[in-house]
């Protein structure tokens, strides 16, 4: 694969994020957590949100010039407290991350009417790659016992994908009911 070529394919929204991205508020804040090269920050950009970015490297994210980009650079898995605490987001959008820890803080960054939108690696993907670690694959039904009591689920999935490329994953959307 040419460097373009890689380069085009880690910009390129998650099709799950991108069929649930027009629930959220046209005005509404985004969090998009473990943003890496940003495609989910750009696609929410374009769409005219607000957002804010967090990885521990931003330097992806150097080429955006947008006042409604907020970058955040923080170690989400060795910081002494969760840096976004109290804080709520219309979307708060997780793909290909997991650290347990932090699993119900994100629940609680979903404002009243918000969403969460979370994909990522689940067990069975060690037959495929990377990750294989148990630590980053998420167990049966974990997302849906994550929103248990505090969103209501409108799509789970706990599936083999073949792009962009095979993987066993686990995603949701989910909302917090409007308060």
């Amino acid at each position: 694969m040419s460097k373009i070529e890689t380069l085009h394919r880690s910009l390129t929204p998650s099709s799950w994020v991108k069929r649930f991205a027009s629930k959220i508020s046209p005005t509404g804040s985004v969090l998009d957590i473990a943003c890496g090269a940003g495609r989910h920050t750009r696609l929410f950009l374009e769409q005219g949100h607000s957002v804010t970015a967090v990885d521990r490297d931003l330097s992806a994210l150097a080429d955006i010039r947008n006042e409604r980009l907020t970058r955040m650079e923080s170690d989400l898995e060795t910081g002494p407290s969760w840096p976004l605490f109290g804080k709520r987001f219309s979307g708060v959008i997780v793909t290909n991350y997991l650290h347990r820890p932090r699993l119900k803080d994100l629940v609680e960054n979903v404002e009243s009417s918000g969403y969460l939108i979370y994909e990522t690696f689940a067990q069975g993907n060690q037959q495929f790659g990377k990750p294989t670690n148990p630590e980053f694959l998420l167990r049966s039904g974990e997302l849906l016992e994550l929103v248990r009591g505090a969103l209501t689920v409108l799509s789970y999935e706990d599936i083999i994908v073949t792009k962009p490329k095979p993987a066993k994953i686990q995603r949701i959307c989910a909302q917090r009911e409007h308060l």
